[in-house]
């Protein structure tokens, strides 16, 4: 804004958002195995989607790969860490192979997803997989059964034309950061389909994706902006912004910093919603508000629907070690 006098709007602020304990866990993992081992700490895939969190997490010593194959031999005593979405059970297996040490970040929700899947598959069922093709977390799930034994549905259209062998013997799972509406069009249509179909024992969907879409719905109606802070490859990041549309926003975006907005299109625009995908951290929430001060006379509203209480421990090699006010700062965003 250049004119002198600010135009006022206002920000709804939605809680809960941003980090998760399955995010805030992986990262305390992270920052424990630096401050226990030293570096360098392997990672293997980023640890949340997050640059701002990777990179961070670089500046103290992790190194990122892609697959444990890109591990210097000279390095092979160092720990590597698996990320929060999960990994199939051929990466441990390798690292076993490799005489590599590892430490499994995977979100304590996800692995209960790989159980149900399990017990599933235990129990004769063939396994349907409600997810995102090539998601990490749904690349994880897959991994945790025999070749064959599960089959991954996207879209109503997909459970429209799925055919078992075996209609009678089925059991379905979800990716765990789903839209909430999305995952119930598809499960009604396979259980229109198959009556027998078995549901989970519990729901699959984490409570954080759940929590995060009910605020934005609740701040969304009346919004003529509604910003989701998050990466591009964080699919709970994406399902907020639909959720945020599907609510009554009129526009809604995804965006990593403040430096992504374009100031310029926002005119005559008075109210916008803010939230945070899981695996983004809280400074940059604010960062993105102090910009809008900047430029207009802000008044922020709070839309909180759940209080988060949850805290999930870390490994048991890590749980001796302490963490300063500063690296709590960083783990907590």
């Amino acid at each position: 804004m250049t004119a002198s006098a600010k135009d006022k709007l206002t920000i709804r602020l939605c809680g809960p958002r941003g980090f998760c304990a399955g995010v805030d866990r992986a990262i305390q993992i992270v920052v424990l195995a630096l401050k226990r081992f030293g570096a360098p700490v392997y990672v293997r895939h980023e640890i949340v989607h997050n640059r701002f969190v990777v990179e961070g997490l670089e500046a103290k010593g992790a190194i990122f790969v892609e697959e444990l194959d890109e591990i210097p031999a000279e390095h092979r005593d160092q720990p590597v860490v698996f990320s929060a979405h999960g990994v199939p059970k051929s990466v441990p297996a390798d690292a076993s192979a490799r005489n590599l040490f590892y430490l499994d970040a995977t979100c304590p929700l996800v692995s209960k997803v790989h159980k149900q899947a399990m017990r599933h598959q235990r129990r004769g069922r063939h396994v349907i997989l409600i997810g995102h093709e090539g998601h990490p977390e749904v690349i994880g799930t897959m991994g945790q059964l025999p070749e064959g034994t599960v089959s991954l549905i996207e879209t109503v259209e997909d459970a429209e034309k799925y055919n078992p062998a075996d209609p009678d013997m089925l059991g379905y799972v979800t990716q765990t950061t789903l839209s909430v509406e999305d995952t119930a069009g598809v499960i009604a249509k396979l259980e229109e389909r198959f009556p027998k179909l078995e549901a989970p024992a519990a729901d699959s969907i984490c409570y954080a994706t759940t929590n995060r879409q009910d605020a934005v719905k609740e701040a969304a109606p009346g919004c003529d902006l509604f910003l989701i802070v998050g990466a591009p490859n964080s699919s709970n990041s994406r399902r907020l912004v639909e959720v945020a549309l599907r609510a009554g926003a009129k526009r809604s975006l995804l965006v990593q910093r403040a430096s992504e907005i374009d100031w310029d299109s926002l005119d005559g625009v008075s109210t916008v919603g803010i939230s945070a995908g899981a695996s983004a951290p809280e400074v940059i929430v604010n960062e993105i508000i102090e910009a809008f001060k900047t430029r207009y006379e802000t008044k922020v509203e709070l839309a909180v629907t759940a209080e988060e209480n949850e805290h999930f421990p870390v490994n048991r090699e890590l749980r001796s070690v302490e963490l300063t006010a500063a690296d709590m700062a960083f783990v907590n965003g």
